[in-house]
């Protein structure tokens, strides 16, 4: 049980101190360039089923997630978004914790942008 309570108190700590701004779909859209890095956080299949162009798929339940992050330079600003933002954003909280200075999580996720076209 106390392993549970520590592991709970863990994983919650890192909303706590998460650096990575919040954005709302549309509004982060005009800001995306070719200097960014977005990222669609969600499986290969839902990628495969439709993503936001120039979208490059990192699956954050892949056990490489931080792995597909080393090659990329911690001041590169990188957006990140799943399906409706859950994911992105614990995937934007472990970024931070990886050191990464400029995340973006676009709030609403793929469901947001949808709406929007």
């Amino acid at each position: 049980m106390k392993k549970v309570l520590f592991s709970l108190l863990f994983l919650c700590s890192f909303y706590a101190f998460a650096q990575h701004k919040d954005r709302d779909m549309s509004e982060a859209a005009t800001k995306i360039n070719k200097r960014s890095l977005l990222i669609d956080v969600r499986t290969p299949a839902e990628f495969k089923v439709g993503h936001l162009p120039h979208a490059v798929n990192i699956d954050w339940l892949s056990a490489d997630f931080n792995k597909a992050f080393d090659s990329i330079g911690k001041r590169k600003k990188i957006y990140v978004y799943c399906r409706s933002g859950k994911r992105s954003a614990m995937a934007a909280s472990r970024l931070d914790s990886l050191g990464y200075k400029r995340v973006v999580n676009l709030k609403g996720g793929y469901k947001a942008y949808e709406k929007t076209q």
